[in-house]
């Protein structure tokens, strides 16, 4: 595809050069960008393709390598890659050594801060507008926020903030569900416009000046001002944000360019705190994604313009985890009318579309609201019944105050299934799932579990809606092995699994890793080198007594985990062996103490040393030494 406007944009300034017919043509062309190359490397897509023209529009108002443009969430990026020089790259999207899929600072000047977690944008961009106040710097501040966003209670505690500031600061609310609010139309619009011209203003302002001079004039102005503030709560939406502090204006339509450009550079002018709410249609353009814009949220590779019939679909030869998960969830729900599911906004990403589906009175979504989903959760365990609390790996990082003080120190018992725990892939940093056991093992009253094969995420699940305290059950975006080494029939509480019994080296694996560790014990077998594995399930609590009975002091146990080497489970084996003063050689494989760039998972296992190869490697290492 030749792209005679995309290739040769490589900042703001020339999109000033073009006419309305090609700004028009530019926007097709970003369409039909988005669409070939998302649809080779897997991305988001809906809400990028719903973005274009509110992109282009902010590129043509402000200078976005002087002024700061934040994108919450940060997956709607892509037009503004594109428009930023990236163009020539974008072929690479979260690819190994490539562009990532949200802003990041170390591609562009033109990205401020590295946004991939929601409801953070006004609070950034409201840090930037002050430190601009503060060192006089001539530059604007705009958060775009949108795509459920708004749901986060962050987002509200920076617009409190904000509306008590003086600084100026434009929020753009993104509404492309229309779940705000639907008053939109000719009449809405124009209303808009009108209330963000300057001249509209000069002529409110010295009209309230003149009210002031008049006999009684302060009290005829309060009363005016109190009358004109009803009627805009009664006529318009956004009353929430004008009790805040926020002037706001909209809602306007979103994917109309010229409109966008006037209303954008009107309320320039204005100071102090601005909204705009904007309507945007999610997947526009692309009818695949604008009819079901929830299926091309986030999309793997796809054929783009054929839609492939039910014989065409390849068949998987693997569930994911995900799916193991939601199948069996949906099974123990049939015969226990106590499990109640809970997602913060992830009903797909998580598994919990279907058995919403299924029991739509047992099911909550909480929007994107971690730290809400964890203390409701906890209340509802409170009340009686089983919570299975669904949710990524890296999201549950925002609850950690509430899994402390809701759950465990009360002695309640949710069930926490953590999605994307480990390497996630092209996701990149920001989503990886590296830290939860290190930030949860060190709290009582909780259980620590990792399933190494389909039958077992789902004996531990039926274990879990039998404890009297939390458990966590934690599992990677991958693939399940349907086959387990052993043949398991149940689970108990702390103890681990004994896969072989071999040889003096001891491999301890712990998670989805498992695969890996045979393998690796399998090659080194072919030379001469005998190893025992153990499988240990828990963390916590940690079966240190079966791991030291199957070691000796002289050998070596390598633990393996997709997880943080500070803080995991290979620190957790070296406390408890400590703690119970027994002495062993310890080598501990997970991911090292930075962190991973974007790539495919099986790149990113081999670049921080945890597939067979790396535990072959450290093996062999040891017994030369």
């Amino acid at each position: 595809m030749i792209y005679p406007l995309l290739s040769k944009i490589e900042n703001s300034k020339q999109l000033h050069k073009l006419s309305s017919e090609e700004l028009n043509a530019l926007c097709h062309e970003i369409r039909t960008k988005l669409i070939e190359t998302v649809s080779k490397t897997g991305g988001h897509l809906s809400s990028n393709l719903g973005i274009v023209e509110l992109t282009v529009a902010l590129h043509i108002c402000y200078d976005v390598y002087q002024d700061s443009l934040i994108f919450d969430v940060g997956h709607q990026v892509y037009p503004h890659k594109l428009l930023t020089g990236r163009f020539s790259k974008f072929n690479s999207l979260k690819q190994k050594g490539g562009l990532t899929g949200y802003p990041n600072p170390n591609e562009s000047n033109a990205d401020p801060f590295f946004t991939s977690h929601a409801s953070t944008s006004i609070s950034s961009a409201l840090g930037i507008a002050c430190a601009n106040n503060y060192t006089g710097k001539k530059a604007k501040a705009i958060a775009v926020i949108g795509d459920g966003a708004m749901t986060g209670g962050v987002a509200f505690e920076a617009l409190n903030n904000a509306g008590a500031n003086t600084s100026d600061l434009l929020v753009i609310l993104n509404d492309n569900e229309m779940s705000i609010s639907p008053s939109v139309g000719a009449l809405n619009s124009s209303l808009a416009k009108i209330r963000a011209t300057p001249h509209y203003n000069a002529v409110k302002n010295k009209f309230n000046k003149f009210l002031k001079t008049l006999p009684g004039g302060k009290i005829i102005f309060n009363i005016h001002k109190y009358m004109m503030s009803l009627t805009k709560s009664a006529l318009t939406p956004g009353s929430i944000f004008r009790e805040m502090g926020f002037r706001c204006f909209g809602p306007i339509d979103g994917n109309d360019l010229p409109l966008l450009i006037d209303e954008i550079n009107n309320l320039k002018k204005l100071n102090g705190p601005i909204l705009l709410h904007v309507l945007t249609k999610k997947g526009k353009g692309y009818a695949p994604a604008q009819n079901n814009p929830s299926d091309f949220h986030g999309v793997s590779p796809f054929e783009p313009y054929s839609i492939p019939t039910e014989e065409e679909i390849p068949q998987k030869d693997l569930p994911s985890y995900t799916e193991v998960f939601k199948n069996a969830l949906i099974e123990l729900a049939k015969n226990n009318k106590g499990i109640i599911a809970i997602t913060a906004a992830m009903a797909q990403g998580t598994g919990l579309s279907s058995f919403e589906e299924r029991f739509p009175k047992r099911y909550f979504d909480v929007g994107i609201a971690e730290q809400h989903a964890v203390c409701f959760g906890a209340a509802l365990a409170k009340g009686g019944v089983k919570p299975v609390i669904a949710i990524y790996s890296s999201f549950l990082q925002r609850a950690y105050d509430q899994m402390f003080h809701d759950i465990a120190l009360q002695k309640l018992a949710p069930i926490f299934c953590l999605d994307r725990a480990g390497l996630v892939g092209s996701d990149g940093p920001s989503q990886h799932g590296l830290f939860d056991i290190a930030y949860l093992r060190h709290l009582p009253n909780i259980i620590l579990m990792a399933p190494s094969s389909a039958p077992e995420l789902r004996l531990m699940l039926k274990f879990a809606t039998k404890q009297n305290i939390a458990t966590v059950i934690r599992y990677p975006k991958a693939k399940a092995n349907e086959t387990h080494p052993t043949a398991i029939t149940e689970i108990s509480l702390g103890k681990a699994e004994i896969i072989s019994s071999a040889g003096t080296i001891l491999l301890v694996n712990y998670g989805a890793l498992l695969d890996e560790t045979i393998k690796a014990s399998e090659i080194l077998k072919t030379h001469n080198i005998e190893c025992s594995i153990i499988n240990a399930r828990f963390a916590k609590p940690l079966d240190y007594n079966t791991i030291a009975k199957h070691s000796n002091q002289d050998s070596l146990i390598v633990t393996v985990e997709d997880h943080s080497r500070q803080g995991g489970f290979g620190s957790a084996l070296l406390e408890n062996l400590n703690d119970a003063n027994i002495q062993r050689n310890v080598i501990r494989l997970g991911v090292p103490d930075r962190f991973i760039d974007h790539a495919s998972r099986s790149q990113q296992l081999q670049e921080v040393g945890i597939d067979a190869d790396a535990i072959v490697k450290t093996v062999q290492t040891f017994l030369q030494k």
